[in-house]
């Protein structure tokens, strides 16, 4: 009651409608005797007039009719509003007939007098939602309409596209402009909804998106089947401009998703645990004010570092990126976006030696996350010297770097795909924590790597491609039925990352606690679910036999490896036997590594993949790439 009492809207709608409320007692006396009013009846009203105001004012308020917010006045609304003017009138009626029996009172007045009452207070509230809706008033400013900047066209002319046309005119803050609809139901066209006509087929949209200067189209057709949304997908795609689907009206109804935006699924939902949340006080010990460099910085996992990395305030970030267009997009994003201005973009790739030490002799980074990597399996099966190339050369050339350069600390981004690997890109990744172990300590740097999962929504990952093939109408795509990933988010990893910063002492690798491991059919299917179709029924799942250097399962421990908890609950460190693979001590594994690796980039050079397969066994004996 008090907060109704501070709100100016709540006098305005009691001052307009006592205005109203005299009106009607006018207007009733003018049409009762014929818009003739004497002196007598100009006496009666004007003494009537604030008994009847009192009345309706009263009964309005205790119908709650000052509570609502009259821009989004509904049907319910306005049978509440009928309901108190019955009410009033009622009081009034009674209140006449016990003071004076109606003795020289007409009738007739007190009947108009509600209806007009009715009609002017129900014009009175409709016309605010009219002003709102039109976006002649926005946020307390009049006459201040919003311009709509995009021309679209509706597929589908049903309940949901009449539900998103309704959420468009109704949302003032909305930049889209509905010129038409689009439906195969030859019974709908040339008929209106709201004023906005259908004006063809489906496969007339290209026709119409052209001749009518269209920028966007919306599909609301959530009851499609795959095979209809296949058609209508190619159809939009011919038109040349972006297109949007809405989700399945079971969850518009379920108010899970409303018709304003596209359903978004959040990659959370396809955890099956919650997220874990990191210490972020012992990472700001060591990195704030430091001077910082990652590598891979366009990458999803390095754009999201550099991200993580401005909230603990370093004195510099240092984005080296082979990307000019991802460079460019994180140095701007964390610029404009973020407000962190001292940054260094330099475009080069991790392989040329020169490039890194340059980097590394002109800003002397303390700490160095290494992030830039190849991933794609299938593809660094089909291209291993690439894997070579990049992953290891390119590691070795930014761990010798920052031993030489006297870098504190270096995190080295690994995968869980580095256990037991059965493919080029997780013995790569293999290789690259053995030059990590055999260099720590150098020079005083402490060097660690992480080890990860399959990071959901990650470029190159699974879940973006159940995604588009959904929007597509189908099929989803699956390996085979039985292939289980641990899975974490992108944020989740990044903070692993600066964790293990902050945990390390040098040699560790450290994983993340992460559930079970999860089907990726079950990830699919839910996938599909939370996009408004149903499996098998509305998308069809397909499945294409495990890929060149997959297997079944992943894990996260190798044979030898100790697993020990660290002070963090959820993140565990893996220690290896300290005879150093066989090799009796540091010194020797490290020369033998050397030897090894030069035999490797040899093979490399000369694009043979059998050599650098048989070079990558020696290198890491549980390397089976048989094994799927």
């Amino acid at each position: 009651m008090l907060h109704q009492l501070r709100n100016r809207n709540f006098y305005i709608m009691i001052l307009g409608d006592a205005f109203l409320f005299c009106i009607s007692l006018i207007g009733a006396y003018l049409i009762r005797f014929d818009f003739y009013f004497s002196c007598e009846n100009l006496s009666q009203a004007l003494k009537l007039m604030p008994f009847i105001v009192l009345i309706k004012s009263a009964t309005y308020f205790s119908f709650g009719l000052y509570r609502g917010m009259w821009r989004y006045s509904s049907i319910s609304d306005m049978w509440k509003l009928c309901w108190a003017t019955l009410f009033s009138s009622l009081l009034i009626v009674s209140a006449i007939l016990y003071i004076c029996h109606f003795k020289g009172y007409s009738r007739g007045v007190f009947f108009i007098d509600g209806l007009l009452t009715l009609f002017l207070t129900g014009s009175f509230r409709l016309s605010i939602r009219l002003l709102y809706s039109k976006g002649l008033i926005l946020k307390e400013k009049f006459f201040t309409p919003l311009n709509k900047t995009k021309r679209v066209i509706i597929v589908g002319a049903g309940d949901a596209g009449e539900m998103v046309l309704r959420d468009i005119q109704n949302n003032p803050y909305s930049s889209y402009d509905v010129v038409g609809f689009v439906d195969d139901d030859p019974a709908k066209r040339g008929r209106t909804i709201h004023g906005v006509k259908v004006l063809g087929s489906v496969d007339e949209l290209p026709e119409f998106v052209q001749e009518m200067d269209i920028d966007e189209v919306l599909v609301a057709i959530p009851t499609a089947t795959g095979k209809q949304m296949k058609r209508i997908i190619n159809i939009c795609e011919k038109c040349g401009v972006p297109y949007k689907t809405l989700p399945g009206i079971v969850e518009l109804i379920d108010g899970k998703a409303t018709v304003k935006r596209f359903r978004d699924v959040s990659y959370e939902d396809l955890l099956r645990r919650k997220p874990v949340k990191l210490d972020t006080q012992a990472i700001s010990k060591y990195v704030n004010g430091k001077t910082i460099l990652v590598t891979g910085a366009g990458g999803s996992i390095g754009s999201e570092l550099c991200r993580q990395l401005t909230r603990f305030s370093p004195a510099k970030l240092i984005l080296l990126d082979a990307s000019e267009a991802n460079l460019y997009e994180i140095q701007t994003e964390l610029m404009y976006r973020f407000g962190f201005k001292d940054i260094a973009p330099v475009l080069g790739n991790v392989q040329y030696r020169p490039v890194v030490e340059s980097v590394m002799n002109e800003y002397k980074p303390e700490l160095i996350i290494h992030a830039a990597a190849y991933k794609h399996v299938p593809m660094m099966e089909m291209y291993p010297w690439e894997a070579v190339f990049n992953n290891i050369v390119g590691s070795r050339n930014v761990m010798n770097a920052a031993v030489k350069f006297g870098a504190k600390r270096f995190i080295m981004v690994s995968t869980d795909k580095a256990v037991r690997p059965t493919n080029v890109m997780g013995a790569s990744k293999r290789v690259c924590e053995l030059i990590m172990q055999s260099l720590n300590g150098e020079n005083g740097t402490k060097m660690m790597c992480v080890r990860f999962g399959n990071v959901i929504g990650s470029s190159g990952s699974v879940i973006p491609l159940f995604k588009k093939q959904i929007e597509y109408g189908g099929p989803v795509t699956i390996t085979h039925p039985e292939v289980t990933r641990y899975f974490m988010t992108i944020p989740e990893a990044c903070q692993l990352i600066l964790q293990a910063g902050a945990l390390g002492k040098g040699g560790e690798v450290f994983i993340l606690e992460m559930g079970e491991p999860v089907k990726i059919k079950d990830i699919a299917e839910e996938l599909i679910r939370l996009s408004g179709k149903e499996p098998g029924r509305d998308i069809e799942m397909v499945f294409i036999g495990l890929r060149p250097g997959e297997k079944l399962y992943e894990e996260l421990i190798t044979e030898g490896e100790g697993i020990v908890r660290t002070e963090h609950k959820k993140i565990y460190v893996l220690h290896t036997n300290n005879n150093w693979y066989g090799h009796g001590s540091k010194q020797a594994f490290r020369r033998w590594l050397d030897s090894k690796l030069k035999d490797l980039v040899k093979a490399a050079e000369m694009h043979d993949t059998e050599m650098i397969k048989t070079i990558l066994k020696k290198l890491v004996p549980e390397y089976n790439p048989k094994l799927h």
